[in-house]
Formats: structure tokens, C-alpha cells, sequence
């Protein structure tokens, strides 16, 4: 699904939520005491990547708890929204396992070595404002105001240009990642100067509208 999603026209953002008192609780522990538990955490470790990797803006909103391989899935997103009151928990060492590299990379890349190792080596629970501190959440909001928020953002990007959303994306990860290519990210700028988007926005901008920017 996410790779159809990656070559869908005219999807400008991916919002993804839940319902219930939680957002997940994690993985299934029987799944991971079987047979397929390899199987399962492989394809669950693949599914975040693509999420991380989907080229349009991908907004996660917690409406509660977020525990275990969850909380990678949301670190995938590019925004996440929290409701006031929410916790997280991230237990493999009280489990005897280990975790996968790319969700420990971005682990430490969103919210740093220390802080991936609290949560990993402790298991400590935390709260809402400490998931905000540390750059887990993006912002939070009291629950009655939750899904209005969410198209807000949503709404804002939405009205972005999506060519320039794409771009802005790859280069930002690419740089958190240690793997950006300055000449490539330069040359993305420069071609953008001159492409129809600009023309529209700068137009859009001094006629005091709101730009038509093409799909992608």
C-alpha cells in the first residue's frame, strides 16, 4: 500500500491515526514467541522504512498511548501530534530482545543518543511533556481539539507545492542521515528557482492568493 501511495497523483499528505483509549500497545507478544517472529519484525522494520521514505509530508497523530515498535512507526512520520496526557514506553531489554537498525537510527537521529538510550536500556515510561522535550511529539493539543489540528496541518500542507515538499524532504533526511550530496541538494535548489512552481508561488505571493500548484 505505501509503495502505491508513493506514486499516487495528486496526494499531497498522508495523515495516520487510530481510535481507542491508546494508540497501539506494541508488538504481539505471541507473535514475537513464535515461529513468524522474525518474519513478522522484518516486515514490520520494512514498513517503517517505507513510511520514513514516502515523498509526500506524512503527519502521525497519537490520540493516546504509544508503546513498543509503535512508537518507530510514528518516528517514521514526519510530524506527530500528540493529545495532552499521552505516554510512551519502549520495553525490548525488559523483554530479553534486541531491535532492529533502522529503528534505533532513528532513534538517535530524532531524538539523540541519550535519549534513545533511556528509553531503550531503561524502559522508562514517559509523559507527555517529556515526549515533547525531547522531540518526540511535534506539538500536542487537548483532546477536543485532536482532529480539528490534524486537518489544520494538514490543511497547511496540503497548500504547499508538492514538488518543493518532495525536495525539501529527501534533502532534509538525507542530511540528518549523514548521506546528502551538497551538489545534488544545490542543484535541486537552483532547477527550482526557475520551475513553474516558483512562478506561481512568487505570483500567488505578490497578488495576495492562495498558489495552484501542480500536482506531482
Amino acid at each position: 500500500m505505501l509503495r502505491e501511495l508513493a506514486g499516487h497523483k495528486g496526494l499531497r499528505v498522508l495523515i495516520l491515526t487510530a481510535s481507542g483509549p491508546s494508540f497501539s500497545s506494541g508488538f504481539d507478544l505471541d507473535t514475537l514467541s513464535s515461529e513468524r517472529a522474525v518474519e513478522c519484525t522484518a516486515a514490520f522494520a520494512a514498513m517503517c522504512d517505507l513510511l520514513e521514505a514516502l515523498p509526500i509530508p506524512t503527519v502521525c497523530g497519537l490520540n493516546g498511548n504509544v508503546y513498543g515498535g509503535a512508537t518507530d512507526f510514528a518516528l517514521a512520520c514526519d510530524f506527530r501530534i500528540g493529545v495532552e496526557g499521552c505516554r510512551l514506553q519502549m520495553s525490548p531489554a525488559r523483554l530479553g530482545i534486541q531491535y532492529y537498525h533502522s529503528g534505533l537510527r532513528r532513534y538517535v537521529e530524532r531524538l539523540g543518543l541519550p535519549e534513545a538510550k533511556r528509553l531503550f536500556l531503561m524502559g522508562e515510561q514517559i509523559d507527555t511533556a517529556t515526549m515533547l522535550r525531547i522531540g518526540f511529539l511535534t506539538e500536542t493539543c487537548a483532546p477536543e481539539r485532536f482532529e480539528a489540528r490534524l486537518d489544520v496541518v494538514a490543511g497547511m500542507l496540503a497548500q504547499r507545492s508538492p514538488a518543493s515538499l518532495r525536495g525539501l524532504k529527501a534533502s532534509l533526511n538525507s542530511i540528518c542521515r549523514g548521506t546528502a550530496d551538497p551538489a545534488e541538494v544545490n542543484a535541486r535548489f537552483f532547477e527550482s528557482l526557475s520551475c513553474a512552481d516558483a512562478q506561481e508561488g512568487l505570483k500567488a505571493w505578490s497578488e495576495r492568493r492562495l498558489p495552484d500548484f501542480a500536482a506531482v
